[in-house]
């Protein structure tokens, strides 16, 4: 119970670790920096000259509009648009007329079907991505309203439907001539996310920048220079707007740092929940760490009460394949897998041959399966489970079916198989219990284990993933750290306590050191100085716990380099599947086919794959405009234009 709650405030903690606001925009497109440099001159209108330094992928056509507003400008022109990837300067062809699409290195600049100003340029990056740099100018007449104390120039450079994300945002306006201080330029900048600087750096300089920029937002500039700068323009009114500005400024700032405040105070608060959160679960994981060494100490790790290199006899005759796979990998349950189920299944199939129960046969390289006892009364439960599902697969054909038959029959039952796969570890499992093979109190803690060190695990990664992703990071870094370096301990012990943890009893162990013997001889069988008279018998026993253990080609290897003229003492029919194995590829052709066989009956089952089924709609047919809609220069009519800012 404790250590469920351990685990759910973790996950809390990992969560709270992640939060990070969704981004509106795609990675098909992102600009590495984004710089504006305009130049105000003294007929009131303003050069503008945009770089883009962005990363496309899968579009054909970029464009950008500009609303149609006389309160704010009166008209576009001299529009121009080159790239200048790699310093390369190519100047794109103007295009006359407005189309939905463009050709590659072609541009337009001027109204489009919503009667609005467009400027749209083709980069031919339908099916492919690059990293380009282009450089769009255009001038925009009548940007500057004169007043008779100050100028103004209200600008939003990006209008908040920006599609994408900037790593910069920066740029430089330029006054028409110098002031006689810094202090006759007053500015302000705009940004939702307060995430903006701006200053006049110069009596004629203007420079502003934001970080970290995300779509959907905007940026806009405010600023009020000398009037006298202004030689004409349509714009002018004699009015003065000073203080007009100031306490429109002075209002949005204080929103502004009150948005601030509030922000800082939940980050604050964010924090110490954070941390109290860490110093809670560190110190409930240093006294589970402390308990979990003592468990360690006082876990004595089994050993067998004789050290065995070569085992030459089967160590219980009354052992199945899957309880001498079990034993041998120490692994109790977790055979419901398609390798370790076709070893047993192939191997089960051998030892009922030696029962008499089925045959194997071969002719012209294709090896049948006969039921000879339809009905056999001295198989146990895990032995009859298999051969019930091969009299399933066979019945249809009198009880009489091929490999290649059998196979199908797998690879189109995949609940069964997987039923089956199921009933062998449910009784594999209990049946080494009944043999005090086996303890069922420890195999359920190892499971516990086993589940929480996984769980911690993730865990772990969550928060070092909140580290990465978490706004300020050093909101996470005073308080998660300490909780960080807990956890990695605690997965460290988890992990030896889990290794030193037996499941397998003293019994189980001593069987464990017999069987892992039988497989050493069997494998170094024709490296032994000792040999023996081939005693069929035997080896046909032992050739049924190879194919358990996955080593059947291997061993008969070694048989065929031990007895030259095992072939001639076999016969052809008097010792059964082993006369099929050394004449035949019988180990790959039949056990390895089964394994892969039940491999694809797995995938079907829990939906890893398989072939196409018939039906279904047809996919929507249609077009898109562009591939991404890029609208940074948005300017909206004065009455909405009024937004809550940034006051520098």
């Amino acid at each position: 119970m404790k250590k469920s709650i351990i685990c759910f405030i973790m996950i809390i903690a990992g969560i709270l670790c992640m939060i990070k606001p969704v981004k509106a925009s795609s990675s098909d497109l992102y600009l590495n920096n984004l710089e504006f440099n305009a130049q105000i001159n003294d007929d009131g209108s303003m050069n503008v000259t945009e770089k883009w330094n962005i990363k496309i992928e899968d579009t054909n056509t970029l464009y950008k509009t500009f609303k149609k507003d006389n309160s704010k400008y009166s008209q576009i022109t001299n529009v121009e648009v080159k790239d200048i990837t790699a310093k390369k300067q190519q100047m794109l062809t103007k295009a006359n007329q407005w189309s939905y699409h463009l050709p590659k290195n072609s541009y337009f600049g001027g109204l489009n079907k919503d009667d609005e100003f467009e400027i749209a340029w083709g980069v031919g990056l339908e099916d492919n991505s690059a990293i380009r740099i282009y450089e769009i100018s255009y001038k925009v007449e009548d940007a500057i309203a004169k007043y008779s104390d100050y100028a103004e120039l209200y600008w939003q450079f990006v209008g908040k439907d920006f599609e994408i994300d900037a790593k910069n945002i920066t740029g430089t306006i330029l006054l028409p001539s110098h002031a006689t201080s810094k202090e006759n330029i007053k500015v302000w900048g705009h940004t939702e996310d307060l995430n903006g600087e701006i200053y006049t750096t110069d009596t004629n300089k203007i420079e502003f920048n934001i970080n970290k920029f995300r779509s959907g937002r905007y940026v806009e500039v405010r600023t009020l220079f000398p009037t006298e700068m202004i030689k004409q323009t349509r714009r002018g009114t004699n009015i003065e707007v000073l203080n007009k500005v100031i306490s429109e400024e002075t209002t949005w700032a204080n929103q502004a740092n009150a948005r601030r405040e509030m922000k800082e105070t939940t980050k604050k608060i964010i924090a110490i929940v954070l941390n109290i959160v860490s110093i809670i679960l560190s110190v409930l994981m240093i006294i589970s760490i402390v308990k979990n060494i003592r468990k360690i100490k006082n876990t004595k790790k089994l050993k067998p009460t004789q050290e065995i290199k070569y085992y030459r006899e089967i160590p219980s005759e009354d052992t199945t394949p899957a309880e001498a796979l079990a034993i041998l990998t120490k692994q109790i349950g977790g055979f419901n897998n398609s390798t370790y189920l076709g070893r047993i299944f192939s191997a089960t199939l051998l030892d009922l041959s030696l029962k008499k129960i089925i045959d194997f046969t071969v002719n012209d390289k294709i090896i049948t399966i006969q039921i000879l006892d339809k009905e056999p009364k001295e198989l146990i439960k895990l032995e009859l489970v298999i051969f019930n599902f091969l009299k399933n697969a066979a019945e249809k054909t009198d009880y009489k079916i091929t490999t290649k038959e059998l196979e199908k029959y797998i690879k189109k039952s995949p609940k069964s198989v997987i039923k089956l796969g199921t009933n062998i570890d449910n009784m594999t499992e209990k049946s080494l219990y009944q043999k005090e093979l086996a303890d069922k109190e420890t195999k359920d803690e190892k499971s516990k284990l086993l589940g929480y060190s996984i769980m911690l695990g993730i865990i772990i990664i969550m928060i070092f993933l909140g580290f990465a992703l978490f706004n300020n990071i050093s909101i996470t870094v005073g308080g998660m750290i300490p909780l960080f370096i807990v956890s990695i301990v605690q997965f460290i012990v988890l992990c030896i306590l889990y290794s030193k943890t037996n499941v397998l009893t003293q019994k189980g162990i001593d069987e464990n050191a017999k069987w892992n013997g039988l497989k050493k001889y069997m494998e170094d069988f024709s490296m032994l100085d000792k040999r023996e008279v081939l005693e069929v018998v035997i080896w046909e026993k032992f050739l049924v716990y190879a194919t358990a253990f996955g080593i059947a080609n291997k061993v008969l290897k070694q048989l065929k380099m031990v007895y030259p003229n095992i072939e001639e003492q076999l016969g052809t029919s008097n010792y059964g599947y082993m006369y099929l194995m050394i004449h035949t590829d019988f180990s790959n052709s039949f056990s390895n086919a089964i394994t892969t066989s039940m491999s694809t009956a797995y995938s079907s089952a829990t939906g890893g794959g398989g072939g196409f089924s018939g039906g279904g709609r047809r996919p929507g047919v249609g077009r898109r405009r562009r591939r991404r809609k890029i609208n940074p220069l948005h300017l909206l009519k004065l009455k909405t234009k009024i937004r809550k800012g940034k006051n520098k």
